[in-house]
């Protein structure tokens, strides 16, 4: 019995890769094991509209973009029999790269068909979802700042890093890990499914994305000088040996702010208030992972490869 797809496109997503996409997506599709539809997104929250919508009537919903895209049609099929597919094309694609996703879209597209069905547990932060990493500190401070630039992709985002660390100054949080209080000077404070980011930088080496738990990681203020460390612990997966990093695993976390916080979901910009829920949902989200045979290995220089125009 075929299957049916449906291709959400955010046409704006990530960097230069989409101009074709459709057409490669209807070219490489085996219409003998696969019905597709082709859909674009054409405002914020769109993708999550038309993901909702199709929850249930199709057996895949696939994005087609980055960590944005993959959140909003990620959180229109939670809790339904409609797994998420991922075509990434952004210019993070944290969730992507942990499943082990190849960022070729013949071989993406050979996952979809052939891919296996795996649950995975997503993050509830307030009233938002997370389904690879969310946050509050410096990253959030990034992702509203960058939300503002118009260039996109890992160099202007390095770009703005590199501009905005010296200035920012780490805040005293209030912090309460499944009923045990606490209190830090936090330079960030990540609540992570998977191990990383995006583009390799890995913020929760031991994270696993289906264990029922939030891998809760607090990086302390930390002298400036020491920040090549860390940056270079953060791709070489040892980040959690760090003095200044403690990672706890959690169901529940709460904080208590006496100012507004901003925060990120996935690497986008939100405003969470003062008052801070975070809960895992375990195994809320069926997703298509790769067989063995179509696994992308970890590349430290995968994100700068994926720059260059080398087709499909």
């Amino acid at each position: 019995m075929k299957k049916r797809a449906l291709y959400i496109i955010n046409p704006a997503s990530g960097i230069g890769r989409q101009k074709d996409i459709a057409k490669l997506i209807k070219n490489e599709t085996d219409n003998s094991r696969l019905d597709i539809e082709i859909v674009f997104s054409e405002y914020p929250e769109h993708a999550f509209e038309l993901s909702q919508n199709a929850a249930g009537k199709f057996d895949i919903v696939v994005a087609v973009g980055g960590d944005g895209t993959v959140n909003e049609v990620g959180r229109g099929l939670l809790h339904s029999d409609t797994a998420l597919g991922l075509l990434p094309t952004g210019s993070g694609n944290g969730l992507a790269r942990f499943l082990q996703m190849p960022f070729k879209i013949n071989k993406s597209l050979d996952v979809i068909k052939h891919g296996n069905i795996k649950l995975i547990d997503v993050i509830k932060v307030n009233n938002y979802y997370s389904l690879n990493v969310a946050g509050i500190g410096f990253d959030a401070f990034i992702s509203h700042q960058f939300a503002q630039k118009k260039r996109r992709g890992p160099l202007a985002y390095m770009q703005l890093i590199s501009k905005e660390f010296p200035k920012y100054k780490s805040d005293h949080y209030q912090i309460e890990i499944d009923g045990e209080a606490i209190e830090i000077d936090a330079f960030l404070i990540s609540f992570a499914n998977s191990s990383q980011y995006g583009n390799n930088f890995h913020i929760a080496p031991q994270a696993r994305i289906d264990d029922g738990l939030i891998d809760v990681c607090l990086i302390k203020d930390f002298p400036k000088y020491t920040a090549p460390a860390l940056l270079i612990s953060l791709v070489d997966q040892s980040i959690d040996k760090s003095k200044y990093d403690k990672i706890v695993k959690a169901r529940k976390v709460k904080i208590n702010h006496p100012l507004p916080l901003l925060g990120h979901v996935d690497g986008e910009p939100v405003n969470l208030g003062r008052k801070v829920d975070i809960e895992i949902m375990p195994l809320a989200l069926k997703v298509v992972i790769p067989p063995i045979h179509l696994r992308q290995t970890s590349n430290i220089l995968q994100p700068l490869m994926e720059m260059i125009p080398l087709g499909i």
